[in-house]
């Protein structure tokens, strides 16, 4: 639980930020990952089926990824094999040193956090990916809560669970207009329209482009996170 309340908190006192392409660059390690858990059922890298699912892959960035392989593998035993070997292989990557924060990522939580604002990090990722993330980066002590699907139900974006979980376990704000959200997919755009946030903003460093992210719902399209506390400000003013 944070330290901020309602009475105190400036009228955008909750942000919820997304991970991987919003706050973190991974250059490319979900279809990597992807990649490696397909060939694990037997997907081969270069044939017309993997064709198909990695631009499906491509076209959900954001959603709960065992979601994406329900979708893909139908089967929910096939779907799991699948969403442990995804797992796996982004963890070996995270830990081999493939990530790194967005220019301006860590800058611009600790300012929204001296401003008074709670900030949450929300991911489409299992628990054990983001824990890897979080450490890799040194990010542990960032922020008072970090987001799975799992701690929000378990359906994950374009659902608006884990920005409602975000509200409801920090009491940050005392109304859902008071909550920034930001995100890189359009389902990060679709889950911040859906739980009734202010502000929805788009970012421009990872997987979807201006069109796809104000097609979606966002009220605002940044070139990057770092925009976000300037674009919260002139809001409130």
């Amino acid at each position: 639980m944070t330290s901020t309340t309602p009475t105190t908190a400036p009228p955008f006192g909750l942000v919820v930020l997304d991970m991987a392409g919003t706050t973190v660059a991974d250059g490319g390690l979900v279809e990597q990952a992807f990649s490696a858990a397909a060939r694990r059922l037997g997907v081969q890298p270069g044939s017309d089926e993997h064709a198909r699912q990695l631009a499906y892959v491509r076209a959900t960035m954001g959603e709960s990824k065992i979601s994406v392989f329900r979708h893909l593998f139908g089967d929910e035993g096939r779907a799991q094999q699948a969403n442990t070997a995804f797992e796996e292989a982004y963890g070996e990557l995270v830990d081999g040193g493939r990530i790194a924060p967005l220019p301006g990522a860590r800058e611009a939580v600790e300012r929204l956090t001296a401003e008074g604002r709670t900030v949450v990090l929300t991911t489409g990722f299992a628990r054990p990916t983001q824990d890897a993330i979080l450490t890799a980066l040194g990010w542990r002590d960032l922020v008072p809560l970090t987001l799975c699907p799992a701690d929000a139900g378990g359906r994950g974006r374009p659902y608006p669970d884990m920005v409602l979980a975000a509200f409801l376990r920090t009491a940050a704000v005392d109304d859902v207009r008071r909550i920034a959200v930001a995100g890189d997919t359009s389902y990060d755009m679709l889950s911040g329209v859906r739980s009734g946030a202010g502000v929805v903003a788009g970012v421009l460093t990872g997987a979807h482009d201006e069109e796809q992210l104000t097609r979606h719902g966002a009220t605002h399209v940044l070139r990057s996170v770092a925009d976000l506390p300037d674009l919260i400000a002139r809001a409130e003013a």
